[in-house]
């Protein structure tokens, strides 16, 4: 027998209340697509990289994403081995789907273009 894990309410508000920001609900659904690096959020949202940092950051802390650094580029990943991951499977199985805004910046040459 699997063993459940429970995730208690008040860990729950905290990752509702993350995932309540629009550009942080769009970002977990893209790295649920995809593992995405900082530039591409960038070019994505149209923000700032201290902006977009500040988004990741919030994530990371809760362990929601992990990050991977690769050379000079970090890639961030939803982290589905988080207790709270089915919560956030769920959610997302109810938003659009974000993988054509991944093609778009792949078909026009910016994925993964830090410099």
């Amino acid at each position: 027998m699997t063993e459940m894990l429970t995730v208690t309410i008040d860990q729950t508000a905290k990752i509702l209340k993350l995932l309540g920001d629009k550009t942080r609900l769009t970002m977990v659904a893209l790295m649920a697509e995809d593992e995405c690096c900082v530039c591409e959020f960038v070019e994505l949202f149209e923000m700032s990289q201290p902006s977009i940092s500040q988004h990741l950051r919030k994530l990371r802390d809760v362990g929601l994403v992990v990050e991977e650094r690769r050379g000079q580029w970090v890639f961030y990943r939803v982290n589905k081995t988080h207790e709270a991951y089915p919560i956030i499977n769920s959610l997302l199985k109810h938003l659009p789907n974000q993988k054509n805004k991944l093609i778009n910046l792949e078909n026009r040459g910016l994925r993964v273009c830090c410099d």
